[in-house]
């Protein structure tokens, strides 16, 4: 792993304060579950943050690779607490099916459980929870209780703390149990037993360091006890630094399951290893490979050192994330939060290439003056080496501001950081950006950590390019949306009304939801809510022209009205499909009909008589065909009726029955509070943590007295 500009993680290192109980609770679930691992994250609220606080039973490099997880990642640790339910993956194959990034950073065999740290008024974080290979991969109802009850138990020992525990800088990674008298005085025994054994053997703790070897084994190892002693071995024995001696290591630490492999001591010696894990370490077994089992090898050459197996599968995931990333601003925080930490850096400047200058399209770590000052530069600037390093296509990185001020002199001056990596975007060939970490500390870049930032950069240049090209649409389609929605609804006297147009909560926040109240006359109004197919300029665009047909009828039947729509709609071939809803409201005679195009039934409250969905017969979607009948339904409206009309956004929740919803969502109507108030509670229930799947529009009205 990178130098980090706080230090090292070693075992108990971490926030200052009094982090026992914490760390005794996290020991307490892991034991009382059977599991092998896991760890605590608490959330850091100012930066929409989990923070992993404390882990036991992983390697230091397994949880510096998962120190920060934003609330929105979808990884187990972000769903758990945005949804505030247990999350549990039983199977490799389960994992790779709903969580694929996570699948690609652990391609590992074992189960997983992550619980929300419900307090009593808030939710403090996560409790993760691993066990090995072995595991059944099922988990019963008792078991999931007894799951979540742990969580509560984490989330009480929090707040019997005052609330104060916070995320450190750095994980603490601590020991799931210490050594036991009785196997401290056993211990030169089993030093004489391993001894006097042919083969060697050799002890790692979880980290891969090695805490004890026999002198048989220093031999076959070819090096003097005293320079393996607290090392790891891929560290200290050039030959055995090869991606899969590492990855074989991690395997037995996650899985838990033992693991053999052969492995080539130059210039001819094969040796078998065997790694037998538990909670406490690792015990390895190294064998002489027998001279016929030599014989059907083909002499090989010792492998050339590579970036770690880790650093590789951080790269992997984090490749896999760039690929979820939608927007410019979806760019800058996957980088703030998840690439900044992975190699230790603190702050990030990401520009873009545009009319020969470097503009900032975002920055994290860096105040505002500083940013405006290297805004807008020209790519042929002096006073730093960004636009040469887009215009060459080569990276540049600097340890230390003296190097950085014999190219660039005014350089160090402008920001006081202490290291930096320029990193140029380029993508197909053309040049998207530039991306700038830095660190407040001197930092010493290693050849692999070259390599890997060198093949990231590529990796962001065409996610920058693709969410600069996806915000430029976004921008094109959310104007044209928004020019076609009404500005504002009509007054009639006798009615009052509320509209609301949400965005899905994200990537897919435009599309062509609609809704429109059209004044006829003193007492007539059309009400009006649809929804065109597709999140894009096209439906934006069918939107406007359903709008246009419907105010160009608006004042006939009901169904006429629908049918006149969809001959429009057949004229135009758009293929794409409209639900819509219409309904004319008659103030006079206290009444509405209705006619749907395949849109959701409206929501209908009486005074003094319980809410409901109102029973409609829909009618074809618009576009489906021309000639067909759109029945008409008719329901009283008396003074203090509630008519809500809403998108299919409202009560299509995953996992949910719509018309359970649609019932739940018919009570809210009953208390009779305002429209706009009434609107709030309507999405608050469907969607109480905010971020709903689909475009949501929603339209109120209620009979009142005329003044």
């Amino acid at each position: 792993m990178p130098a980090d500009p706080n230090g090292p993680v070693t075992e108990g290192s971490g926030a200052p304060g009094d982090t026992e109980p914490l760390d005794e609770a996290l020991v307490g679930a892991v034991r009382r579950t059977g599991a092998s691992a896991g760890g605590i994250f608490l959330l850091d609220e100012t930066r929409r943050l989990l923070c992993l606080t404390v882990a036991c039973g992983l390697p230091v490099d397994v949880a510096v690779s998962w120190r920060r997880v934003a609330v929105t990642s979808p990884v187990p640790i972000g769903e758990a607490f945005r949804e505030d339910r247990l999350v549990w993956v039983g199977s490799p194959e389960e994992m790779a099916r709903s969580y694929p990034h996570t699948a690609a950073a652990m391609p590992y065999r074992f189960a997983f459980a992550a619980v929300p740290l419900a307090g009593r008024n808030r939710n403090w974080g996560v409790l993760f929870l691993v066990w090995p290979a072995n595991h059944s991969g099922r988990v019963s109802p008792r078991e999931r209780g007894h799951f979540v009850s742990l969580g509560r138990r984490v989330a009480r020992v929090i707040e019997d703390a005052g609330g104060t525990v916070v995320p450190p800088d750095q994980p603490r990674v601590i020991p799931v149990s210490a050594a036991s008298e009785r196997r401290a005085t056993a211990a030169q025994a089993a030093v004489d037993c391993a001894e006097r054994l042919p083969e060697g053997f050799v002890a790692l703790d979880l980290q891969g360091r090695i805490t004890f070897l026999t002198s048989r084994a220093a031999d076959m190892l070819g090096l003097d006890p005293d320079r393996l002693l607290g090392t790891q071995p891929w560290q200290s024995l050039p030959w055995m630094d090869q991606i899969q001696v590492e990855d074989h290591y991690r395997a037995a630490v996650i899985s838990r399951e033992v693991v053999s492999f052969p492995v080539l001591r130059p210039p001819a010696n094969w040796l078998d290893v065997e790694l037998h894990p538990d909670s406490s370490g690792i015990s390895v077994r190294i064998t002489p490979r027998s001279p016929q089992a030599e014989s059907t090898r083909a002499t090989a050459a010792p492998s050339v050192p590579a970036a770690s197996v880790g650093r590789l599968y951080q790269l992997v995931h984090l490749a896999a994330a760039l690929t979820e990333v939608v927007g410019v601003q979806d760019v800058v925080d996957l980088i703030a939060v998840q690439i900044l930490p992975a190699f230790g850096a603190d702050s990030m400047v990401l520009s873009a290439a545009d009319a020969g200058r470097l503009k900032i399209t975002g920055h994290y770590g860096y105040d505002q003056r500083t940013i405006e000052r290297l805004d807008g530069l020209r790519l042929d600037t002096r006073l730093t080496p960004a636009g040469e390093a887009l215009v060459s296509g080569t990276p540049s990185f600097f340890a230390d501001p003296g190097e950085l001020a014999r190219h660039y002199p005014d350089a160090p001056r402008i920001s006081g950081k202490q290291a930096w990596a320029f990193l140029p975007l380029v993508s197909s060939g053309r040049p998207v950006g530039c991306c700038i970490l830095t660190y407040q500390r001197p930092h010493t870049f290693t050849a692999d950590e070259r390599a890997v930032l060198t093949s990231l950069a590529g990796l962001i240049a065409q996610a920058l390019d693709r969410a600069r090209l996806y915000d430029a649409k976004h921008g094109l389609a959310h104007t044209l949306q928004q020019a076609l929605l009404p500005r504002s609804l009509p007054a009639l006297p006798g009615l009052e009304v509320a509209a609301r147009y949400l965005p899905a909560g994200h990537g897919m926040d435009i599309g062509g939801d609609f809704y429109d109240l059209i004044r006829l006359d003193e007492d007539t109004a059309a009400a009006v809510i649809g929804d065109v197919q597709g999140h894009n300029v096209a439906a934006a665009a069918l939107m406007g022209q359903v709008r246009t047909a419907v105010h160009a009828t608006a004042g006939s039947r009901p169904d006429e009205v629908l049918a006149r729509t969809n001959r429009v709609l057949a004229d135009l071939e758009p293929d794409l499909l409209v639900s819509c809803l219409y309904a004319h409201v008659d103030l006079a005679r206290r009444q509405v009909s209705l006619a749907s195009a395949g849109h959701v039934a409206p929501l209908l409250h009486h005074p003094g008589r319980p809410p409901t969905v109102l029973d409609i017969e829909p009618g074809p979607l618009l576009g489906v065909g021309v000639d067909l009948p759109y029945p008409i339904t008719t329901a009283p409206m008396p003074l203090g009726t509630t008519l809500a009309l809403y998108t299919d956004g409202l009560v299509e929740i995953p996992g949910s029955d719509i018309d359970r919803v649609a019932g739940e969502l018919a009570q809210y109507l009953a208390g009779e509070p305002e429209p706009d108030r009434l609107i709030d509670d309507l999405v608050h229930h469907s969607w109480p943590r905010g971020h709903p799947t689909d475009d949501i529009a929603v339209l109120v009205l209620r009979a009142v007295e005329a003044l």
